[in-house]
């Protein structure tokens, strides 16, 4: 039987280095590339084409849930497992919606990872049973008015908007994204209007709002939770 092949995403070089760890331990799993950002990820999947590709939600230049929206119409035959902090159920919905197929928590021991491996490429869902289908069910009762809003955007200007929240010049995000100033503006001016918003501290709220950025003290609660969580009983080796 071929080897799975995996891409590993992550903004944390100690994270991506954990996980790979805990890969290597499983037979049959083969690691072929890392990404530290949204966009590099994105990059590897379409030259790669990897079985399976780990995201984590928070990265820069690009979101996981935007990578995990593209993937899946770009990389048909990748599937996304989705690795974060953020274990609110708005981020799992949100992350089903993009296409995602497994969902685990960054304090997952080494079964529970197996086991979302072994489900995901039998196209199956494996969400980590710390999510509480109470809350998910809850969630997915509600409507969600800048969810919707955000996929009014075009790919291009949900970048921008991402960029801009994480404070970025329009300078910098030209250069980034290797277009011109110009461009930059005027799609600026395109997501501004869509939005009804017209200063940068209005979408950099709104940014925070859709999960496209994660504020720093909701990464520290999202850490406490884990932290909160992690201490249960496990016979795996923990991220």
């Amino acid at each position: 039987m071929k080897p799975t092949r995996v891409v590993l995403a992550d903004d944390d070089n100690l994270v991506r280095a954990g996980i790979r760890a805990l890969l290597e331990n499983l037979v049959g799993i083969d690691v072929i590339g890392e990404a530290s950002d949204g966009q590099a990820a994105l990059r590897l999947c379409g030259e790669l084409q990897p079985d399976i590709v780990f995201l984590d939600i928070s990265m820069p230049r690009l979101s996981g849930l935007e990578v995990a929206a593209r993937v899946a119409r770009e990389c048909p035959q990748t599937r996304v497992i989705m690795l974060s902090m953020h274990v609110d159920a708005k981020y799992v919905q949100r992350a089903l919606h993009a296409g995602v197929l497994g969902y685990l928590p960054k304090h997952s021991d080494l079964s529970e990872l197996e086991m979302a491996i072994t489900a995901v490429r039998q196209g199956q869902v494996y969400i980590s049973p710390t999510i509480p289908e109470t809350a998910l069910v809850a969630y997915n009762d509600q409507t969600d008015g800048n969810s919707d809003l955000l996929q009014t955007l075009t790919e291009r200007q949900r970048e921008i908007l991402q960029l801009i929240a994480e404070g970025h010049t329009t300078r910098d995000i030209a250069n980034i994204l290797s277009i011109s100033v110009k461009t930059v503006e005027t799609h600026r001016a395109h997501l501004m209007a869509r939005l009804n918003i017209y200063d940068v501290p209005g979408l950099v709220k709104f940014a925070v709002r859709v999960g496209l950025v994660i504020l720093q003290r909701d990464a520290e609660a999202a850490h406490a939770k884990n932290d909160e969580l992690s201490t249960r009983p496990s016979t795996g080796d923990a991220l």
